[in-house]
């Protein structure tokens, strides 16, 4: 009996321990328009309620100088922070019903508008 208790306590509090994720929502297919067309959707619908105007300090689309002072690696963790959240940015924009595709297309959408000389995937 102490041992099942003494587990379920070591159980719960390693629970506890575990940094906070939203479960990733299931993928969804893929609009008519591929994923180019998926990340307008999705940052239309969840990311430019903030981009679009720098709510709470987030960096505004299509302004390369609000970028500039972060981290040279910042293209790259992008679309995890979009999925993990950062700062004052809820996971997944605050829509948990984002699947881990759509997060990424919306992070590579609001890239070509911020950079359009970039190459993909840079």
């Amino acid at each position: 009996m102490r041992r099942s208790i003494l587990l379920s306590c070591v159980l719960a509090l390693a629970a506890c321990a575990r940094p906070v994720v939203p479960p990733a929502a299931p993928e969804t297919a893929v609009p008519p328009g591929g994923a180019a067309e998926a990340g307008r959707l999705a940052y239309e619908r969840v990311c430019a309620g903030c981009h679009e105007e720098g709510k709470s300090g987030a960096p505004r689309t299509g302004r390369p100088e609000d970028w500039a002072g972060r981290s040279r690696l910042w293209q790259a963790v992008l679309a995890e922070h979009a999925r993990r959240g950062f700062l004052g940015m809820p996971a997944r924009g605050g829509d948990v019903a984002l699947s881990d595709r759509e997060v990424q297309a919306a992070a590579e959408h609001m890239l070509s508008l911020t950079h359009p000389k970039a190459p993909a995937g840079s």
